[in-house]
């Protein structure tokens, strides 16, 4: 429910994968929901430590008696995952707890690789590959992924009177946060979503460009390359418009798209 598409895709990994990425996924959204469920930071410093602390636990092979713990450990005993990702996801989610906007692209890169681009590290780990070149297509999957969560995520935001896109590219426009929380389409509006988006696009582009040097069974890992070009696309059809209604609905088409993808054995 809370990762629709990440199941979807999840679904599409090797039978003998399947358990552990479900695992890592639900590790995944139970940190992504900690910002928006507590009132408080500290509380939310609380969660992000017991998480922490079960990381450790689990590497010590002593993980606590909590339903996505136990699936994680025995994802991390399956496939020797590395602690190191699984930190750097939840130090990052930590940091972001703070609610304050990006400075500039890069921030939101760095917050990107950190925690999306690990994550699919880890997926690769799952499937059993070590590959250069597929570290290098997940490295920029990832902050596309994290680009685009930050544009979907925008009208939500708004309506909780909040701004995470970053500072630089409304600057450089002459737009600012209250122009984004009144809804605002005018052009320079548009084109700070444009620049934002195009960014998103590039990263796709660099994923793609060494798809040859990429072995084949990394490959289901980065399905979620579907869901990033379907928004990409979509957005570039109502004219950058971030507030456009059809964007905001689900894409029925979504697992039909997948598995084709899937079949044609691409990314």
């Amino acid at each position: 429910k809370r990762d629709y598409e990440g199941y979807l895709c999840s679904l599409l990994l090797p039978a003998e994968s399947r358990n552990s990425a479900f695992a890592l996924r639900a590790f995944n959204v139970e940190l992504a929901q900690v910002k928006d469920s507590v009132s408080e930071k500290a509380i939310g410093l609380m969660r992000m430590q017991f998480w922490k602390k079960t990381v450790e636990d689990i590497f010590c092979d002593n993980p606590p008696h909590q339903p996505v713990a136990i699936e994680l450990w025995k994802a991390v005993k399956r496939h020797n995952l590395t602690k190191r990702w699984l930190l750097k996801i939840i130090d990052e989610r930590e940091k972001n707890l703070d609610d304050k906007a990006y400075h500039n692209i890069q921030e939101l890169e760095n917050y990107a690789e950190n925690t999306q681009s690990s994550l699919l590290y880890l997926t690769l780990e799952i499937l059993g590959i070590k590959d250069l070149h597929a570290d290098h297509a997940a490295s920029h999957i990832g902050k596309a992924q994290g680009i685009v969560t930050c544009l979907r995520a925008t009208p939500y935001h708004g309506s909780r009177r909040k701004v995470f896109l970053p500072m630089d590219i409304c600057m450089l426009h002459g737009v600012s946060q209250e122009d984004f929380l009144r809804k605002n389409q005018d052009k320079n509006v548009r084109d700070v979503i444009y620049d934002i988006a195009s960014q998103a696009h590039l990263h796709l582009k660099h994923a793609r460009s060494f798809h040859k040097s990429v072995p084949v069974k990394a490959f289901p890992a980065f399905l979620p390359t579907v869901s990033l070009e379907d928004y990409l696309k979509k957005i570039q059809r109502v004219d950058f418009d971030i507030f456009h209604p059809s964007l905001q609905q689900k894409n029925a088409l979504l697992p039909l798209s997948l598995y084709i993808r899937s079949w044609r054995k691409r990314y």
